[in-house]
């Protein structure tokens, strides 16, 4: 049997996927950066939690003291530095790597718009409407709220409800009316009351998949109507890649 196994874990199939791993009779660290994140994970009896934010040279460190064989990837589709760190780690230490990648969600829309990063989303958003409806989360709200393209715009933020986020929002310029400081994801009809309360002329979003609220925020988006404006995943390649939580357990049993 491979050594221990360490998970990226900090979405909600990752830590899932950390639990289904464990149910299986490994050894099983997940990886998180927050408490809410830790908090999640304590219902998994035996289950080791770092929560330590890990370069590669701190993930070589922490494989080598801990004995690990394989690196599960299921960080969100977003967090390339994470994957890149991960590998670059691997290859370093001889440790097997996997990505667990979570399916897009299909979408035939004439007012879909494909943008490559938060930069290029700030400015289509602005040119599509007056009131823009921000679901990519926290962690590049800043450059919507700096982008010189959102001058004369009203932006409405969906963010986690946790204090830090919200005050980084406030800093921001982001006032009390136009936070939504709520726990995703989101039913079809929730997205939809929502986006006609803050009156959304444009919704900004990711493709995160079913497992990140993808489905139904495209869904009450084009049920009203409102153009969409989705960054894209960042190109990754992969070493290994698996899309079921199965295919990550056949390759962990032939390391």
């Amino acid at each position: 049997m491979a050594g221990r196994i360490f998970v990226a874990a900090g979405t909600q199939d990752g830590r899932e996927l950390a639990g289904y791993i464990l149910q299986r009779g490994y050894q099983v660290t997940a990886s998180v950066v927050s408490s809410y994140g830790e908090s999640l994970l304590r219902s998994y009896q035996g289950l080791q939690v770092s929560c330590e934010a890990l370069d590669a040279e701190g993930f070589m460190a922490y494989f080598r003291q801990h004995g690990v064989s394989v690196f599960v990837d299921a960080s969100h589709p977003y967090a390339a530095n994470v994957s890149e760190n991960a590998m670059q780690a691997c290859h370093g230490s001889g440790v097997a790597y996997i990505r667990y990648e979570r399916q897009q969600t299909p979408l035939d829309y004439d007012k879909a718009y494909y943008v490559a990063d938060y930069q290029r989303a700030a400015e289509k958003a602005a040119e599509l409407g007056k009131r823009i409806f921000l679901t990519t989360g926290s962690r590049r709200l800043e450059v919507f709220a700096r982008s010189p393209a959102m001058k004369g715009r009203e932006m409405v933020c969906r963010i986690l409800p946790e204090p830090e986020v919200v005050q980084l929002a406030r800093e921001l310029g982001f006032t009390p009316a136009s936070i939504i400081a709520m726990q995703g994801p989101f039913s079809l009809e929730l997205n939809k009351e929502l986006y006609r309360k803050y009156g959304a002329q444009v919704v900004v979003t990711k493709n995160s998949g079913a497992a990140g609220g993808a489905d139904t925020k495209f869904a009450a988006a084009m049920e009203l109507g409102l153009p969409l404006v989705i960054i894209d995943r960042p190109a990754m390649r992969y070493d290994n890649i698996a899309y079921t939580f199965e295919a990550v357990v056949d390759f962990i049993a032939l390391q």
